[in-house]
């Protein structure tokens, strides 16, 4: 195998150290160097498991077994919300406990199962709970495509880790698009999966009142593919779309958020090669209600104020905006009859296209660290302003991904593909075809 490590497919990697062209710690050896070489620089990481990595990937190079694990030797970063055994759970927070996680969350352990290599943990802001990644506890997080920007967020430390070849493959959590905008700020497929498909961290039943699921994030569509396989214990074979009727829009479900230049460059390159793909392609806008931001942030403020309950926080110790979320939480809860209408409205909508295309987010990635300190409500203002793209889907409930189409002025073009609940395997077909066609 000629190709580096730190560009290879998590497919690829598997396939060498299944066949004994490489060895699982070879692999993982090469990702913890540059972990060690990049990772000051990037802050991607809460903790490295370096010497335990390098046990776990000696164990699967002497796994009977190894010539059958479909992810072998695969190094996988784990957001901090998702516990790996003798690492702390922190979820980017001071107030949390310290104490080393006593066993591998389930998702942990399905990944482990599949052969992969658990390099370390990563950053994430206080509670999951914004689209970029920075907090008191950890500080900021870069992106490789700039240093100067922020990798998106909430799980931002893993997309950076994968962007920079220190995993190939990154789990997280997305709750109003934890995974999507992490992955279009640093060129990468991020999928959130239909609620269900894919367990939830800790075992719970819902989080943030169902707009919370759990995904990878990974270098191709293929790749995604194999992990959310992994992670849901379902196939996921990925089609060569036939034909489809695919509907591009640009309107934002906010008045705050509207795309700038490089979003509506991703999205019109996205959309030149779906037609010449022989797909019908055509303009249209979803019937996103007056109220759709409003009636997600209530079930966000409302998740916020329930976990920092569930996990016994403190107040004080949470960092000022976090402990006004809570408060606002306890006061304004979920309207659920809203959200069942517009997912009812999303279903009639979708009845007549297949896929959604549209920009993943509005803005380029801001600077890094720029809102550490912010208040509750700057906070949020800046965020709904450069992310309004993404939390129309948690509260309906639908699948989409994120996925590359090039790239302008050094950094990626990445746009936004949503379908109806259950058809993550025909998005990231789509996906598929793009990385072949837009980026060629």
């Amino acid at each position: 195998m000629t190709t580096s490590t730190r560009t290879a497919s998590a497919l690829d990697l598997a396939a060498a150290v299944r066949g004994g062209r490489r060895t699982a710690v070879d692999v993982v050896r090469e990702h913890l160097d540059r972990i060690a070489a990049r990772d000051p620089e990037l802050n991607a990481f809460c903790t490295v498991r370096a010497d335990a990595a390098l046990a776990d990937a000696a164990a699967v190079d002497a796994s009977e077994s190894r010539s059958e694990l479909p992810l072998a030797g695969v190094p996988v970063a784990v957001k901090e919300n998702i516990a790996v055994a003798g690492e702390p759970l922190r979820h980017g927070s001071a107030a949390t406990s310290a104490t080393p996680a006593a066993a591998d969350d389930e998702l942990v352990t399905r990944v482990r199962a599949a052969g992969c290599v658990v390099v370390g943990t990563t950053r994430m802001p206080e509670l999951a709970a914004w689209g970029f990644t920075a907090s008191a506890a950890g500080g900021p997080t870069r992106n490789p495509w700039d240093l100067a920007r922020d990798p998106g967020g909430s799980t931002g430390g893993g997309a950076a880790a994968v962007a920079a070849g220190l995993a190939a493959l990154a789990l997280g959590t997305d709750g109003g698009g934890s995974l999507r905008i992490p992955g279009a700020a640093c060129g990468l497929v991020g999928v959130k999966p239909t609620p269900g498909l894919v367990p939830l961290p800790g075992g719970l039943d819902e989080h943030w009142y169902g707009l919370t699921v759990a995904g990878p994030i990974a270098r191709t569509a293929a790749d995604a593919a194999a992990a959310l396989a992994v992670l849901s214990g379902q196939p996921v074979a990925v089609p060569d779309p036939a034909p489809l009727h695919i509907t591009v829009s640009t309107k934002s479900p906010s008045p705050l958020g509207r795309p700038d230049a490089h979003q509506r460059a991703a999205v019109e390159a996205a959309e030149v090669a779906l037609s010449a793909a022989g797909h019908r392609v055509e303009r249209g806008d979803p019937p996103y209600p007056a109220t759709l931001l409003n009636q997600w942030g209530r079930s966000w403020l409302a998740g916020i104020a329930e976990e920092a309950d569930r996990l016994g926080l403190d107040l004080p110790r949470l960092e000022p905006r976090t402990a006004t979320m809570v408060r606002k939480g306890r006061r304004h809860g979920p309207r659920p009859a809203e959200a069942a209408a517009w997912r009812d409205r999303a279903l009639d909508w979708f009845a007549r296209t297949d896929v959604l295309l549209t920009p993943a987010v509005a803005r380029v990635p801001g600077p890094a660290g720029a809102l550490t300190g912010r208040g509750y409500l700057a906070t949020y203002l800046a965020s709904a302003k450069a992310v309004p793209f993404c939390q129309a889907w948690n509260l309906a409930g639908f699948p989409a991904v994120t996925v590359p189409v090039g790239v302008r002025d050094g950094l990626p073009l990445v746009v936004q593909l949503v379908g109806r609940p259950g058809s993550e395997a025909l998005l990231l077909g789509v996906a598929a075809q793009l990385e072949t066609t837009a980026q060629a």
